[in-house]
């Protein structure tokens, strides 16, 4: 019986332990390095309206530059629709700086290279050091609203402004 307890609780305990972000639940607080140095925390962004999230495997890769080029094209509709846009990589604050120079970004990229953004969101790839590419869309009070696990790059900020409109009107 002692045996069948214990097993139960390994079994379970890990599962609580580390508990996969869901919609509905507080996004992670975390704080990063934007592409300028500059500090970046999630919290600061309470009250200040829509926060979009999207991570990405890597700067400067052809997915990843079609992304975050189509978010760039987009950013007056996702402005319009009141939220900000942040993109999260692995990628140190050199590599994303170099990242949103080359593509003249309109929002920040933030640096993740230590993984732990990446972790707390349970977005990375399995067998190597990069984020899945995987949007989240959070409210003005960071709970999770939407989670895309399967973001086509170039659709993504389109996807994102239907999301956020439909969003919105709940």
């Amino acid at each position: 019986m002692m045996k069948l307890v214990l097993f139960g609780l390994l079994t379970v305990f890990p599962t609580l332990l580390f508990a996969k972000v869901s919609v509905g639940m507080k996004a992670p607080e975390f704080e990063l390095q934007t592409q300028e140095g500059k500090t970046f925390k999630l919290e600061e962004r309470k009250d200040k309206g829509w926060t979009v999230l999207f991570f990405y495997p890597k700067a400067g890769t052809p997915g990843c530059t079609k992304q975050a080029c189509a978010f760039r094209d987009s950013i007056k509709k996702i402005h319009a629709e009141g939220a900000e846009v942040y993109g999260i990589s692995a990628d140190t604050v050199g590599q994303q700086a170099k990242f949103h120079a080359e593509h003249k970004l309109l929002f920040p990229l933030l640096a993740d290279p230590k993984l732990e953004v990446i972790n707390k969101f349970d977005v990375k790839m399995m067998g190597v050091d990069m984020a899945k590419r995987w949007t989240f869309i959070l409210d003005p009070q960071l709970v999770i609203r939407s989670i895309d696990e399967k973001v086509d790059p170039v659709m993504d900020p389109d996807h994102v402004v239907a999301e956020l409109t439909r969003l919105k009107k709940k």
